[in-house]
């Protein structure tokens, strides 16, 4: 059997998953294959990599510093979060936390991290041979939200956000060959996507990304069918979903410590499902 996990994404919501990843790497839980999308692509390479309680200190300690995310960064940059500082300084070797690439690199899982070119639109599943050593453009890629940051281009082309390409890639796991599949959301499971921020970011990015502001305005619709479909693959045996019970006041780019513990807690609490689910 070929087990797969899915991890979304959420911006800081992604300690949920964090909690999850933690409780896997405790019990020698192993996926064979991983896919990751903008929050969750930082997830999984720590995962893979063995890194029990990484992803915690970047969401409860690094990103409360300006150097990480905040409004100078906007106004030198038009980013509003400091890729390069996160998935450069803190995170190559040398660094304050680096990615222990060695371990990652031996992991025989496939994995994948997604994005979306911001030009054309499609989504982009780039995988271990686009990362190396130091080198985690994917990384930053994946993780950029269009109006917050501008897109990163790696080998000369332009990536939004993996939730614009593929917001909940369960068919790329079947796809991939994968015969069960975890599914980690970062929101009730039971409570529909709204477009929220969607129309705004869309207008700011419409003029020189109009395919990608489209697929903003269609963001929630496209991340609801998919939840949809996912929920019918839970009902056949084949998927199982995580998603915590409330977000425990976390937003996308919330920085209350208290708060993201709490929804860290939960999802180290919710990943013993896993467990039942493969060993009933």
């Amino acid at each position: 059997m070929k087990l797969g996990v899915v991890d979304v994404g959420g911006g800081l919501r992604g300690i949920y998953a964090a909690g999850i990843f933690d409780f896997c790497i405790e019990q020698n839980i192993q996926f064979d294959c991983c896919i990751g999308v903008s929050a969750g692509s930082a997830n999984i390479t720590s995962y893979l990599a063995g890194q029990k309680g990484r992803n915690y200190r970047y969401y409860c300690e690094y990103a409360m510093r300006k150097e990480y995310m905040g409004l100078g960064n906007f106004i030198r940059t038009r980013s509003y979060i400091n890729m390069n500082y996160v998935y450069g300084t803190l995170s190559n070797s040398g660094g304050e936390y680096p990615l222990d690439y060695t371990a990652l690199s031996k992991n025989p899982a496939d994995f994948f991290i997604v994005a979306e070119e911001a030009v054309t639109g499609k989504a982009k599943y780039f995988d271990r041979n686009d990362m190396a050593q130091d080198q985690y453009q994917i990384l930053m890629a994946s993780s950029s939200i269009p109006g917050v940051n501008c897109p990163y281009e790696v080998n000369g082309v332009l990536y939004f956000d993996g939730a614009l390409g593929d917001p909940v890639p369960i068919q790329k796991a079947f796809e991939a060959g994968c015969d069960r599949v975890v599914l980690i959301l970062t929101k009730p499971v039971s409570i529909p996507r709204e477009p929220g921020h969607d129309p705004f970011l869309a207008r700011m990015i419409q003029r020189k990304y109009p395919v990608s502001a489209e697929k903003i305005r269609n963001r929630a619709q496209i991340y609801n069918e998919s939840v949809e479909l996912a929920k019918q693959y839970q009902n056949e045996g084949n998927v199982l979903i995580l998603s915590p019970d409330d977000t425990a006041g976390v937003t996308t780019l919330s920085r209350n410590r208290q708060a993201l513990d709490r929804l860290y807690q939960k999802g180290y609490h919710d990943a013993a499902a896993i467990l039942e689910w493969l060993c009933p």
